[in-house]
């Protein structure tokens, strides 16, 4: 079981930009998660009629983040019901309020029904179609790893679902222990 205060330093570490071009480089001051999650929490409801801010491509940019950390966090085959209200409390955290606790629990459901009907390789595929950039890449590759992280210890099977998250959105040799390295780092030293 995850710790409130374990919760808040994944979501931090989860929403804090990101810059895989190393030290010395910016970044802006908004994480990729954080920005997706922002239009995706903008998404019109039916009665809306004015404009929301709504960005289809980011919308479907934080839920193939989501679902690769989902998928990481399924890949042992035990997703019960504190590890789900766990999943859905780092997620809605590292959102920042931009997307309520319901609609994350929503999308989490949407997303165990198309793991359901797909299966993993299937998933993956569709999570990679949602990413445009190489830096989006990395990102759902980060907070897949983060969430492998989250308990100090990853599995080989939550490592095999990391590698072919990397192979699926094109990432070269050694992007998963980048990742891994990478959130080992930060959860280590949070700044």
């Amino acid at each position: 079981m995850q710790t409130d205060d374990r919760i808040n330093l994944l979501a931090k570490v989860a929403r804090t930009p990101h810059s895989p071009q190393g030290e010395g480089q910016t970044t802006s001051d908004r994480s990729i998660l954080t920005l997706a999650a922002a239009s995706y929490g903008s998404r019109p409801t039916d009665e809306s009629t004015v404009p929301t801010g709504f960005d289809p491509f980011a919308a479907a940019l934080f839920e193939s983040i989501v679902e690769g950390a989902y998928l990481v966090a399924t890949s042992d085959g035990v997703f019960d019901d504190e590890e789900r209200r766990t999943f859905e409390r780092i997620v809605t955290a590292a959102c920042g309020g931009a997307v309520p606790q319901s609609h994350v629990a929503d999308l989490v459901s949407d997303l165990a029904d198309q793991l359901g009907e797909d299966g993993i390789d299937r998933r993956i595929q569709r999570l990679a179609e949602g990413v445009q950039r190489e830096e989006q890449a990395i990102e759902v590759l980060r907070i897949a790893a983060l969430i492998a992280q989250a308990s100090d210890d990853v599995s080989d099977v939550e490592r095999t679902v990391l590698s072919k998250i990397a192979t699926a959105c094109q990432l070269g040799d050694g992007a998963v222990e980048r990742a891994l390295d990478d959130v080992k780092a930060s959860l280590a030293s949070p700044s």
